[in-house]
């Protein structure tokens, strides 16, 4: 048996209660509106899919490094 967490298995969920003294109802359904709300967010968190690359943009080379500005005129032989 392995050790290590499945990625799809649920997290224990632990709260604190810092004020106040709910009922086990109430504690109950705070939990159930947080975790709908973490798993919504969890599933619209996704990242956009790149948009595929013109030919243009793949055939085009690179720009140039930029120009040296510290290094002056001292290497003009004209």
């Amino acid at each position: 048996m392995s050790d290590a967490l499945d990625a799809d298995a649920p997290r224990p969920f632990v709260a604190e209660v810092v004020r106040g003294t709910p009922t086990e109802e109430e504690l109950a359904a705070a939990i159930v509106v947080v975790g709908e709300a973490y798993v919504r967010e969890v599933a619209e968190a996704t990242a956009p899919d790149d948009a595929p690359r013109s030919r243009w943009e793949l055939s085009a080379r690179g720009l140039r490094t930029p120009l040296n500005r510290t290094a002056g005129w001292h290497g003009f032989t004209g």
